[in-house]
């Protein structure tokens, strides 16, 4: 089985060379772009902004890269596994994936991944069919050019017992993704991973270079109502969560939802919030992820964009 994916990804590497080696060029080139009004941050385009255009066949994924650059100025994206689930492994569609992104100057950042299995189920038969139903994402990233992909550290179990298995999935795959110099990352997303101080804790335990998180401005709720899944009973506070997560982030999300008349969003104050992602040192990429209902997908993205310029300009 192993020597099979070495097989795979020594195919993959090499057709990759051969059709889009101009591409992986540039790729390289546009990493070393300067950030926001010459700021410490880059933005890219988490694909989820566009959702509900994805689920309704109005867009598709192989659309993705031009509509982030033509429609909305942005050169980097990151994508959801679930819009190219059977993909992973289809070097045709990753090449004319690659190939469109070389056409409007598209840079591949990460992979959001979803769907594959609890990293940190209880049984370790569980937890190692849920990191090898990774491994292919791991490949498809690196393929695509891009250094990170994005994980959930989900599980059942007490606090603690679900820190120490999730601990030991996010290890394993780290492990696996380092051969290919691929990031592994974690984002609060419900559950204990919402908890800012555990999964803090449990990046402490992972202790591996390439695993980190993925801090989300809006993803701070513990526990939510089932009967209602948009209302949090259980929430974590949002600005003292990115505080306890930046030390390990390796990108940011700006999760966005609301905005007032002057162009703020309602629920999080991205002054202070972004003060918190640079006092931590951090230097990457900060995507956009649109959540809103009030707003079309297409205005929500501007909106953010334009607050978070309006953030860079303001930090000088």
């Amino acid at each position: 089985m192993q020597s099979d994916r070495r097989h795979f990804l020594k195919l993959m590497g090499g057709l990759a060379i051969g059709a889009t080696g101009v591409s992986c060029l540039n790729t390289k080139a546009a990493g070393t772009a300067a950030g926001v009004n010459g700021s410490f941050f880059e933005i890219s385009l988490a694909e989820w902004s566009l959702h509900k255009a994805l689920f309704a066949k109005q867009l598709d994924n192989l659309d993705f890269p031009a509509k982030a650059k033509n429609d909305f100025g942005i050169s980097i994206v990151e994508y959801v596994n679930q819009f190219f689930k059977d993909k992973a492994q289809d070097t045709n569609y990753l090449n004319e994936l690659l190939k469109r992104c070389k056409d409007n100057g598209v840079r591949n950042h990460l992979i959001m991944c979803d769907g594959e299995g609890e990293i940190g189920a209880a049984t370790k038969e569980d937890r190692q069919k849920a990191v090898e139903n990774h491994y292919k994402w791991v490949e498809a990233a690196k393929y695509l050019g891009c250094s990170t992909i994005r994980v959930n550290a989900a599980g059942k179990g007490s606090r603690e017992e679900l820190a120490k298995t999730a601990a030991d999935g996010l290890y394993q795959l780290g492990e696996f993704a380092e051969k290919t110099g691929i990031n592994v990352i974690v984002e609060n997303h419900g559950g204990w991973s919402s908890d800012g101080s555990w999964l803090a804790g449990v990046m402490k335990q992972v202790n591996r270079k390439n695993v980190g998180t993925l801090p989300d401005f809006g993803n701070f709720c513990i526990k939510r109502d089932p009967a209602n899944w948009r209302t949090c009973v259980e929430g974590y506070d949002r600005y003292k969560g990115t505080q306890e997560l930046m030390p390990y982030a390796k990108g940011v999300s700006a999760k966005s939802n609301v905005f007032d008349a002057e162009g703020n969003e309602t629920e999080t104050d991205y002054f202070k919030m972004m003060k918190i992602v640079k006092d931590s040192g951090f230097k990457g990429i900060v995507g956009i992820e649109y959540e809103g209902d009030v707003l079309s997908e297409d205005e929500g993205i501007r909106k953010t964009k334009a607050l978070l310029e309006k953030v860079a300009q303001s930090m000088g």
